[in-house]
């Protein structure tokens, strides 16, 4: 089993799942788009995990290597028709790639805060055995608008109404942070765009709420983890 993975930013990596894949003997090539490295071809993969970015999904003359990820995304799912995971902007690209719309939300969801699973999540394949209410990391400003076609929301919070979805029955996209490790927060906070978004939604000093919340939080984030990783791997083994 060989795993893509397509990369924005260094630190925004597949966070714990690196060790999961590690553990299960499953091979991935990470490609830091970021850093102008080429997208492979695409067939010789059994599944692509798109991870999140300070950029935008909107950010094209900027982050030009946007618009070759979007048609690699858009074939993988559409043409090739293997499973697919984003997480917070590998979510925005799957829906934007697909013709759904992404647009600035009305107020950021920055902390430790839940989301709910839908009636549909809670029998989707990706989310068995996870519970309705799920305590996560969420750092978004940017919410899914508009669903594209053949989609169903998962998940959902009081100001994000699209916090998952699956597309068709191979795509599926995450808001919020599945990935989460202890040194996650902190790696992120050295971020410019991300530590301004903190203190601006938060205030000063809420670096280290935000870390004292994920601490006591961790455990349920690593079940959570684990979860979502068996429930991956069983749909890429049902596609093989």
């Amino acid at each position: 089993m060989k795993f893509l993975v397509f990369q924005h930013i260094a630190c925004e990596h597949p966070g714990i799942f690196r060790h999961m894949l590690d553990q299960a003997n499953i091979s991935w090539d990470a490609i830091e788009l970021d850093e102008g490295q080429d997208i492979p071809p695409l067939e010789g993969y059994d599944a692509l995990w798109v991870m999140g970015g300070p950029m935008d999904v909107w950010d094209e003359e900027t982050c030009p290597w946007l618009v070759p990820e979007k048609v690699a995304i858009r074939r993988w799912v559409t043409e090739i028709k293997k499973p697919y995971l984003g997480v917070c902007l590998g979510h925005q690209l799957l829906a934007d790639a697909l013709g759904g719309e992404c647009a600035v939300q009305a107020r950021p969801e920055i902390g430790i805060l839940t989301v709910e699973l839908t009636q549909e999540g809670q029998s989707d394949p990706l989310f068995t055995a996870i519970e309705q209410e799920v305590y996560c990391l969420q750092w978004h400003s940017v919410e899914v608008r508009k669903m594209p076609p053949d989609s169903v929301v998962l998940a959902s919070s009081s100001d994000c109404s699209c916090q998952a979805m699956r597309v068709g029955s191979n795509a599926w996209g995450i808001q919020f942070h599945v990935e989460l490790e202890e040194n996650t927060i902190g790696d992120w906070s050295r971020i410019p765009a991300y530590s301004d978004a903190l203190e601006a939604t938060l205030g000063s000093g809420a670096l280290t709420k935000m870390q004292a919340d994920a601490e006591s939080n961790y455990p349920g984030f690593q079940r959570n983890s684990q979860q979502v990783f068996e429930n991956f791997l069983a749909v890429v083994d049902a596609t093989r």
